[in-house]
């Protein structure tokens, strides 16, 4: 729905082609984070110079991690190995063990890269050092290429981090809660996820994801209808956008009730078209029948114009009058509800002060000093 992808060997004459070589760039466009090259388990925030669509989703700053994926989301928690990321290679590497051991970035305003060069894998030093590095296009493209990767990546112990390589997406959505005075809850929903076969990376290969049209690309309420990129898409006028229902901003949708919205659009857009298929059908009928006189043709083609108006007319003063007669008001999550528990991993936390921790994580998440994780059941 979202990506298509492909892998490449050591062999494949585009390997070439796909990785970014940070030596040969300009010295302005490439930067060693100093904090993340002598750190473990760190992560900073990095604005971008361009608009990056990731899921249909455009984003002007990211989080790149020690741990060798890039964190996408919008809020910040001790979660960020769980979903929204950007993994060439999660695992528990700590640059703080090398001085050769760094964390690159480069932007040149149409490509932005990450390198974790030479960087050690946490109480396993002696396995040797990895480089790879994940390449985000303009166009939404992602490459990860992976120039030395000493051993399996099967073999890269996952009991003290999480082991993960490939692309995570979720949602935010808020619960009720019984007492009017206790803090909101939050669960984060992954609603996709593309995880990467890890016996095909060894030194030399690389991974290019392309991204796939999206109902959020479509900016009118005719694109969103009747595109041929997408299927499964509703317009929401009071909101302007165009979606499945399945983003970023499903707490949003709810909110302004736009289920109901989009329900209502779609069977007037389906009558709309009709009627329009209906007419059509009567002046051809018109045209092909043997007229009896020059007045009757006429007063026929008038009249069913005429009909045709009054119908489209009263069907969208049908349309406002519903609307307006519904407020919009936060329905709960009966789209959530009707799928089974274990479709989205749920992580619960709460809102304390500035900063959010997590209370309680289900699906048989843990801890591990200070990230918290939670597997996918599907």
């Amino acid at each position: 729905m979202y990506y298509r992808w492909q892998s490449f060997g050591p062999t494949d004459r585009q390997i070439a082609n796909l990785w970014v070589d940070m030596d040969n760039q300009h010295k302005n466009q490439v930067r060693i984070h100093g904090i993340l090259s002598n750190a473990h388990r760190q992560a900073a925030r990095v604005a971008l110079s361009f608009d990056f669509p990731f899921y249909g989703h455009y984003l002007r700053q990211i989080i790149i991690a020690t741990g060798g994926f890039i964190y996408m989301g919008e809020i910040t928690h001790r979660m960020l190995t769980a979903t929204q990321y950007v993994a060439p290679l999660m695992a528990n590497f700590d640059p703080s063990f090398s001085k050769n051991s760094t964390v690159r970035y480069l932007d040149n305003g149409n490509l932005f890269v990450v390198q974790w060069d030479k960087v050690r894998l946490k109480d396993r030093e002696a396995a040797g050092p990895f480089t790879f590095q994940a390449a985000l296009h303009k166009n939404g493209t992602i490459v990860f290429n992976y120039k030395d990767i000493p051993l399996p990546v099967e073999e890269i112990n996952s009991t003290e981090h999480p082991l993960k390589v490939g692309l995570s997406d979720a949602f935010m959505g808020y619960l009720p809660t019984s007492q009017p005075s206790e803090a909101k809850r939050r669960n984060i929903y992954e609603y996709h996820r593309v995880a990467i076969d890890t016996t095909k990376i060894v030194s030399g290969s690389a991974f290019e994801f392309t991204p796939l049209p999206t109902c959020l690309q479509h900016t009118s309420c005719d694109l969103c209808l009747t595109s041929n990129l997408t299927s499964g898409c509703g317009w929401c006028n009071t909101l302007q956008r165009c979606s499945d229902g399945i983003d970023r901003h499903r707490q949003e949708w709810l909110d302004y009730n736009c289920l109901e919205e989009v329900r209502l659009i779609t069977i007037s857009h389906k009558r709309e078209m009709s009627s329009f298929e209906q007419q059509s059908s009567f002046l051809s009928d018109i045209q092909t029948s043997p007229p009896n006189n020059g007045m009757t043709e006429n007063t026929a083609i008038i009249a069913g114009v005429v009909a045709a108006l009054v119908l489209l007319v009263a069907l969208t003063l049908l349309a406002v009058y519903y609307i307006n007669t519904h407020p919009t008001v936060a329905p709960p999550f009966y789209l959530m509800q009707r799928r089974t528990n274990n479709y989205w991993p749920s992580m619960k936390f709460r809102n304390q002060g500035c900063h959010s921790s997590y209370a309680e994580v289900e699906l048989g998440g843990h801890e591990k000093e200070g990230f918290i994780e939670a597997e996918q059941c599907c």
